[in-house]
């Protein structure tokens, strides 16, 4: 690793979609690229056990989280053209129907971006110490298995 700066990729609460848009439009000006790739993590309304999820409260081991998602990074600008890689992750509770993770990658053509984008979002899913306890809407919870 580099000694540059590991960015935080955590963001207190749900990812506002104008956060999202304005965060594409920054891109405009950059005239060498010809394709962005988005994933958007969105909330689900899953019934378990005849329970209905009303949000879920994500936490993490941050100091970990971001030394690995640091190392994905790296990996991922070496195996990809990319010109730009945003990364941002939900902390605490997101309610249904709310983004809670938002991918955004950046290249010369459509393909590096694409394939780009969705080995971010699996890596993350399977590699990054981070949790999420289902908030029922009777208010119980249990913690999250991916799937």
């Amino acid at each position: 690793m580099s000694d540059r700066k590991v960015k935080d990729i955590f963001i207190n609460g749900k990812i506002d979609p104008m956060f999202i848009g304005e965060s594409i439009a920054k891109h405009s000006d950059k005239k060498n690229i010809g394709g962005h790739s988005l994933f958007l993590g969105q909330v689900r309304n899953d019934e378990i056990d005849g329970k209905m999820v009303a949000a879920i409260d994500y936490t993490t081991y941050k100091e970990l989280a971001l030394t690995q998602m640091d190392q994905i990074r790296e990996d991922i600008f070496k195996k990809y053209p990319l010109s730009c890689m945003h990364i941002y992750h939900s902390l605490g509770t997101v309610k249904v129907g709310e983004i809670c993770l938002f991918v955004f990658t950046s290249s010369i053509r459509r393909k590096p971006a694409i394939e780009a984008c969705s080995e971010i979002v699996e890596r993350i899913k399977a590699e990054l110490p981070i949790w999420g306890k289902e908030i029922f809407e009777d208010e119980t919870h249990q913690w999250k298995e991916n799937s």
